[in-house]
């Protein structure tokens, strides 16, 4: 909607905050929601001077937002509440995430780009509040891939959260819940954090030293097979013997559960890049 983004636009900047410079922040300087960074590029695309963040004027404020994030999503022609879900979304980490995750809740290529094929499929979507809801659990989805999760993340659980019950309200006409400043919520939650899929790989090299064994393994199994037949005739060799069984034995166990904790972190986070369902930026 048309009008939409003077409405959407005070509850993002309520949620950004002021001015932070968080060192665990990977969007470093930041002012109501812009970026050093961004600043920086806009200045320059006016042909201004560099200066800092923390000088950004309003008016340079809402037109970057406009043109950078809202316009980015098309918020003008999206349904009601859609467009606010996605602007904040945005804001927090960039437009092709936010839109990546409306065209994995639409079914349809998540290229990070709306298009006809997208417009499309919103047309098509008769339950705005169940889209926003989707959205919404696709995004935090992706919050807990990054590794700042467990700095930011109670704050980022609790934005998500509250941009999702005034979407949905947006959605249904109504108003929605008063908007509060939620501490750490502002900070930035990017691609570039984001953590690799867990794997088994040193688990399985354990398990198998202690059965078969690659390199150091071999070398063990090679010393139990020489010390075996001669373990029962000499006390100082069958300790030896027994020492080389238990680091096999230890290798084994130790490798099988490492092998199953690792399983379990790739089942959750293939839990999360199912729901998310879209490719990295």
């Amino acid at each position: 909607m048309k009008n939409e983004f003077t409405k959407a636009l005070p509850p993002v900047l309520t949620h950004e905050g002021g001015y932070v410079n968080h060192p665990k922040d990977p969007g470093g300087p930041t002012n109501k929601g812009i970026t050093q960074r961004v600043y920086d590029a806009y200045r320059q695309r006016k042909g201004l001077d560099p200066r800092t963040v923390k000088l950004i004027e309003q008016a340079e404020v809402e037109a970057i937002y406009k043109a950078g994030y809202w316009d980015k999503v098309r918020g003008d022609d999206m349904p009601p509440g859609v467009g606010y879900v996605l602007f904040d979304y945005a804001v927090n980490s960039g437009p092709s995430r936010a839109i990546k995750a409306l065209q994995a809740a639409l079914g349809v290529t998540a290229d990070g780009t709306i298009g006809d094929m997208t417009m499309d499929a919103l047309d098509a979507h008769g339950d705005h509040d169940a889209l926003i809801a989707d959205i919404c659990a696709r995004r935090l989805a992706f919050m807990r891939r990054l590794s700042t999760w467990s700095t930011f993340g109670k704050g980022w659980a609790r934005r998500v959260a509250d941009v999702q019950a005034r979407g949905q309200a947006w959605a249904m006409g109504s108003v929605g819940p008063k908007v509060e400043y939620i501490p750490g919520a502002e900070r930035k939650a990017r691609d570039t954090e984001a953590t690799d899929r867990p794997g088994t790989g040193g688990a399985d090299a354990a398990i198998g030293a202690g059965v078969t064994g690659g390199t150091g393994a071999g070398a063990i199994d090679q010393a139990k097979d020489a010390l075996q037949p001669l373990a029962e005739s000499n006390p100082f060799i069958g300790k030896v013997f027994a020492v080389l069984v238990t680091i096999s034995a230890a290798l084994v166990i130790g490798g099988l559960a490492w092998r199953f904790w690792q399983q379990r972190k790739q089942k959750a986070y293939d839990r999360d890049m199912t729901a998310l369902e879209a490719d990295p930026a």
